[in-house]
């Protein structure tokens, strides 16, 4: 979707300014809201698609307004609320104001270690070949989701070259809705700057994306 979290190429938010040492944790309810999304993630109610998504569907003055644990923590509440984990009185009293729902898969504290290691793969087998190989050129597709998508939105329908094949992967654009993984190839494809922003470009400069198969079509 064409969201807050977009803003590949933007004008008007300034530069991008690297904080030197940056602590991994700024505060320290930032460490407890890292710990949450990790937990109720292992419920199993919901992909990591799904969960971007919520994060991407935030009303952008809020989005904005937001640090990043806050977004994650907003987009938390949203996917706890969807899936029946709370209910809007325990979020209201921000405690457990309703009965709990039923039995479900808990992380513990000895499990989280071989847990995060494990991770959650989302690479698959693929029975057809891929369509495109490295070298060949290709057009990113002109498009407007209202769902998720991994294709930003300064790339759409633009030229540029394949540089690597990675694969088959989880297409996101379905799993965050529940309509299946529908494993694609994956592509790593390159772009000139003036290709992406016109000849007021940086001379020189290029830019490379992960692009699902489906979003390609032969230039």
């Amino acid at each position: 979707m064409n969201g807050p979290q977009d803003l590949g190429g933007q004008m008007g938010f300034g530069l991008v300014a690297p904080e030197i040492d940056e602590p991994v944790f700024h505060v320290a309810w930032e460490r407890r809201a890292l710990g949450l999304t990790l937990c109720a993630g292992a419920l199993g109610k919901w992909t990591i698609d799904e969960s971007r998504h919520a994060r991407e569907s935030l009303h952008p003055v809020d989005y904005y307004a937001s640090s990043y644990y806050e977004i994650w923590i907003k987009a938390l509440e949203a996917l706890l609320l969807r899936h029946g984990v709370i209910t809007a009185a325990d979020l209201a009293a921000q405690r457990a104001a309703d009965p709990a729902p039923g039995s479900m898969r808990v992380l513990t504290g000895d499990n989280v270690a071989a847990t995060l290691a494990r991770g959650g793969p989302c690479d698959r087998p693929m029975a057809a070949l891929p369509l495109f190989a490295a070298g060949d050129r290709v057009r990113t597709r002109r498009t407007n989701p209202t769902g998720h998508t991994r294709l930003p939105r300064y790339a759409r329908d633009c030229v540029g070259m394949i540089e690597a094949v990675h694969g088959g992967f989880v297409f996101p654009d379905t799993n965050a809705h529940g309509a299946g993984e529908a494993q694609e190839y994956v592509y790593t494809v390159a772009f000139t700057g003036e290709e992406l922003w016109g000849e007021t470009a940086n001379s020189g400069l290029t830019v490379s994306i992960d692009a699902w198969e489906s979003y390609l079509v032969p230039a």
